[in-house]
């Protein structure tokens, strides 16, 4: 079995530490090598959505609800809650219950 390390998430800023500093602590997991590359990689995943979103922000004739960088931007985001979810401790459980992202077809 692979050990499990704890690991301080902020997702604003895309971070995965074993060091807590500063506000880095928004989620505490513990998580294996394998389970931290995943969720690194929806981070990045976040990310170039986000930027892409950016870009198509300019073209004023796209409607915003027909954005595929935006519904990336957010399965993404439900994808890395849900990570984080089945990661994290009691606190971090509560914390996404009461926001309500995962709703009832995840978790």
């Amino acid at each position: 079995m692979l050990e499990k390390k704890k690991y301080y998430v902020d997702i604003g800023s895309g971070e995965i530490s074993q060091e807590k500093y500063q506000n880095n602590d928004s989620f505490i997991i513990h998580a294996t090598q394998d389970e931290v590359s995943m969720l690194r990689a929806k981070l990045n995943n976040m990310h170039e959505a986000s930027y892409n979103s950016f870009w198509r922000s300019h073209v004023p004739i796209m409607p915003y609800h027909n954005d595929k960088p935006n519904d990336d931007y957010d399965a993404n985001m439900v994808e890395v809650y849900q990570i984080l979810y089945d990661l994290g401790d009691d606190a971090v459980k509560n914390h996404i219950n009461s926001i309500g992202i995962l709703s009832d077809n995840h978790i």
